[in-house]
């Protein structure tokens, strides 16, 4: 016999308003994402407009005292440094241009082109791209003409592009130079001992193509002249263009004062006239009488009020949450020297900011801030992953000190014999890290240093 029974619980459940879900977003947004953000809500709520003669003094005031040097530019504000040269695409779009090709032939050219990665490789299936074309621009072109609109594109300069991996390119730069036994010897290599010499296990090449000593430097001195990425010698391509990074924050340095500024471009908001003057009348209307459009000026004027809150709350928050985290890391911000920042983890933004900690990790997760030198970092840099890593004689290291001793040692090392991780950690140890293996092949790989075997010089 089945039988029901009813069980009341009771259930803390946190429900955020209107309101805070509004600042929680606009908190998460850098600062091409808010402008845009406060661009859209202008152009759809008529009860939102700007000070536009606050706006324009702010704009003269930027003009006559920039906060840090930098390019003059139709931004106008910190950015990292960007080749303003012909991308990859114009100078191959140029090049293509000079070419006899069939009409068809040379507009799926047009089209590998424009599927090249930054570093020139086409790393799509020249079968799968011709689907694209067909079901995209509706380019129609039969497999031989896709075969020969890529061999277009390998032909052009410099060498190596169109190529599908590196092996490809390498191939390509070598055919396209004067036949010698060097250039025989290093296409010998590539054919037929390649993983061997990406391993740069020099004697594994020797005994598997007989080759001596003078031969397989010669070609291997050769190979390693070659451009890995050969898209990137033409300047950078509109993908990264997009992705420029503008900091949220800069941090200048005046006489020994550290200055903060938030770079957001926002203009100085306010309810516009009209919808002020509506809702005055509206409450001086007897009770219980509603005149038409009312609840449209209502709804437009509490939406355009809330907006304003929340960007002023929001840009208060981030400015809270920098002071504190330049306060914490003040030495590092005069000095810029990695081995001054001091352990930091969000709990102690907090416990000098009084926020939450989901506030905190929301105004630094993707967020960028320009240093007094112009250098651009996320702000995640400053915080350490954990409590840090303890010394022999107690003191606690940031992840940051421990990478950059790593990198100072491999940097010293002996290239022909670089050190393992377990030498690494012997010489961590020497310096009072007590790391294991492990921890060191963990923040070795942090830093972008690739393991011994592929550090050594053939």
């Amino acid at each position: 016999m089945n039988s029901q029974r009813q069980e009341l619980t009771q259930q803390t459940v946190m429900r955020l308003s209107q309101q805070q879900l509004r600042f929680v977003r606009l908190l998460e947004m850098n600062t091409p994402e808010l402008e845009e953000a406060v661009e859209r809500e202008l152009e759809d709520n008529p009860a939102l407009e700007t000070d536009d003669e606050s706006h324009s003094r702010q704009e003269e005031e930027e003009r006559r005292i920039p906060i840090i040097p930098r390019r003059a530019d139709a931004d106008d504000r910190p950015f990292t440094p960007v080749d303003e040269t012909a991308t990859i695409y114009d100078d191959l779009y140029l090049q293509l241009a000079e070419r006899r090709l069939k009409p068809n032939v040379r507009r799926a050219a047009e089209f590998i082109i424009g599927s090249l990665d930054s570093n020139g490789y086409l790393r799509t299936p020249l079968s799968q791209l011709t689907d694209d074309m067909a079901f995209g621009p509706g380019i129609m072109v039969s497999q031989e003409e896709a075969h020969q609109a890529w061999e277009a594109v390998r032909g052009l300069e410099p060498a190596g592009i169109g190529a599908t991996d590196l092996r490809d390119a390498l191939t390509i730069q070598l055919r396209a130079l004067p036949q010698s036994q060097k250039r025989d010897d290093a296409l010998l290599i590539l054919d037929e001992a390649y993983d061997d010499f990406i391993q740069k296990h020099r004697h594994k090449i020797l005994s598997l193509l007989g080759m001596d000593q003078q031969r397989a430097t010669e070609a291997i001195d050769l190979l390693r002249s070659l451009n890995p990425k050969p898209g990137a010698a033409l300047g950078n391509d509109a993908g990264e263009r997009l992705n420029v990074i503008i900091p949220d924050v800069t941090v200048s340095n005046d006489d020994g004062q550290l200055n903060i500024f938030l770079n957001a471009r926002i203009p100085e908001l306010r309810i516009e006239t009209s919808f002020e003057q509506a809702l005055r009348d509206l409450e001086q209307l007897p009770k219980g009488e509603a005149r038409k459009g009312s609840e449209f000026v209502v709804s437009r004027y509490n939406d355009a009020r809330d907006f304003i809150r929340a960007i002023s709350q929001r840009q208060q928050t981030m400015l809270k949450v920098i002071t504190a985290i330049v306060d914490i890391q003040k030495e590092y911000f005069e000095t810029e020297d990695v081995y001054t920042l001091r352990p930091m983890m969000i709990k102690n933004v907090a416990a000098k900011t009084g926020l939450d900690l989901s506030v905190i990790s929301r105004a630094t997760n993707n967020k960028f801030i320009a240093m007094p030198s112009g250098t651009v970092l996320p702000l995640r840099f400053f915080f350490s992953d954990s409590k840090g890593e303890q010394k022999e004689d107690g003191a606690t290291a940031t992840n940051r000190k421990i990478e950059a001793e790593i990198a100072a040692l491999v940097k010293a090392e002996d290239k022909k014999h670089p050190l393992s991780d377990r030498r690494i950690q012997e010489e961590m140890e020497k310096r009072g890290y007590g790391l294991s293996r492990r921890t060191v092949a963990k923040y070795r790989d942090r830093v972008g240093i690739p393991v011994a075997r592929l550090r050594k010089l053939l």
